[in-house]
């Protein structure tokens, strides 16, 4: 396992069932969608025909091979996929509102994604990646959380990139404040950050971005790229003491639903910071970053699922 790749990831990797409408009986269908947020922002990067390699564990079940098919098809290293024999994958029920926002109930007591430990990490492939990717879902227990820590760390001594999103989910933490922690010790350790709207409400206690932004600067002074995505209303970029760009969301009508939105965002500036390096990115450099995440965004939004909903750079382009 001592191929290099862009990115690696490591976290959760689950089946998101959505609603499906009815069935002749009256009963209702749910489409078994292959998910995860880690693995939604590598499926985007393939598409922007990055190399990438993640890092997990599903059951050794019918949907762990559903899944460990998906991401290979999607062009994904699976090496480091490791089947539980014991645990079941973790599953995720989505409720879709009429604005395209969801509700989750997560089968997760125990999901296979959990049982990940320190040992079954692919140390040498973790160091090696250029950028490593992790959230908070990574964090909800202590087995899991360790194995975070050290990957962390391993991809730090490498010389790697951090890039996190919070991916905050109330319904998997026992209590807010152990999700508060785990968040904050996330943003302790990224160069790179997707933030959403209202995690960066939970994290600093601002409605207003501009004032949020500051306060997680000043606090985490490591986050070099602080990206705000706002949903409907677009996307924000904070890149040290230069001005903050603002880029509206693209709004062409059409959304299903939002599963996937933010991780497409979250690839698309990391394939941009592969592109561009990370160093001195001008205020014209970040609003065409948060144009094409948006746009990326926007595209999957009017499709059901994640992995295989992620559009590819030309119709990204063609919509810009």
């Amino acid at each position: 396992m001592n191929e290099s790749f862009d990115v690696v990831a490591l976290g959760e990797l689950l089946i998101d069932f959505t609603g499906s409408g009815k069935s002749a009986q009256g009963n209702g269908l749910f489409e078994a969608c292959p998910g995860g947020a880690p693995c939604n922002v590598l499926a985007m990067l393939r598409k922007l025909d990055k190399s990438c390699a993640f890092v997990g564990k599903v059951g050794d079940d019918m949907f762990g091979c559903l899944l460990q098919s998906t991401i290979r098809e999607a062009g994904i290293n699976a090496d480091a996929l490791i089947m539980d024999g014991k645990i079941p994958t973790t599953l995720a029920f989505v409720q879709t509102m009429a604005n395209g926002d969801r509700d989750f109930s997560f089968y997760r007591k125990p999901g296979a994604d959990m049982m990940l430990t320190e040992e079954e990490l692919p140390l040498e492939r973790i160091r090696n990646a250029r950028i490593f990717h992790f959230g908070t879902l990574s964090m909800t227990h202590e087995g899991i959380r360790a194995a975070t820590v050290r990957a962390v760390s391993n991809a730090k001594e490498g010389g790697a990139l951090i890039s996190f999103d919070p991916n905050l989910r109330p319904p998997l933490w026992e209590n807010l404040e152990d999700a508060r922690q785990a968040i904050s010790w996330g943003l302790a350790q990224c160069d790179i950050l997707k933030i959403a709207d209202n995690e960066l409400e939970f994290m600093t206690g601002q409605k207003d971005f501009y004032q949020g932004a500051a306060m997680l600067q000043e606090r985490y002074p490591n986050i070099r790229v602080l990206n705000v995505t706002a949903g409907a209303e677009g996307s924000y970029s904070f890149y040290g003491q230069e001005p903050a760009v603002f880029v509206p969301a693209c709004k062409l009508g059409g959304v299903i639903e939002t599963t996937g939105a933010g991780d497409t965002f979250c690839a698309s500036v990391l394939n941009f910071v592969l592109e561009h390096g990370i160093q001195g990115l001008t205020v014209e450099e970040r609003r065409e970053m948060l144009r094409f995440a948006n746009t990326a965004a926007y595209i999957v939004t009017t499709r059901k699922g994640a992995i295989r909903a992620m559009p590819t750079r030309e119709e990204v382009l063609a919509l810009l």
